[in-house]
């Protein structure tokens, strides 16, 4: 798995030592995660449903069979734009990066997200507790 390179940008080889000493799965999560983002942005142009999307991360399967993107939030409106770009968002993928196999994409919400929100209020009601 490599991502085509623009000018400037560093190389695996002869670059910063242990630049690849990381397992590959993380490695093609977090490419495949900055891609789906950086398409996501020139898609809110063509579909106003997309503008407050934040990918927060990529959970790729061994195989590169399937691959979950988790969203920080994510309404039906916006489950339904996403599968219908699903396969614009694909290409973008198959594009930019030489795997194997280009994996389909899915969507959802990122639990973390959810329980961080969660933690808040229950500090907030601690807090209001003692006062």
């Amino acid at each position: 798995m490599t991502r085509r390179r623009r000018r400037g940008e560093g190389t695996a080889r002869g670059g910063a030592p242990g630049a690849r000493r990381y397992p590959r799965a993380l490695r093609v999560n977090e490419v495949l995660r900055e891609i789906v983002a950086e398409e996501l942005e020139r898609l809110v142009d063509f579909d106003e449903r997309l503008t407050l999307l934040t990918v927060t991360a990529v959970d790729c399967d061994p195989d590169l069979r399937h691959a979950t993107v988790l969203l920080s939030s994510l309404s039906e409106d916006e489950r339904n734009a996403l599968q219908e770009l699903r396969v614009r968002l694909q290409a973008a993928v198959s594009a930019q990066v030489r795997l194997k196999r280009t994996p389909l994409l899915s969507f959802a919400a990122d639990p973390s997200v959810a329980l961080g929100q969660r933690v808040e209020e229950i500090l907030r009601d601690l807090r209001d507790e003692d006062q």
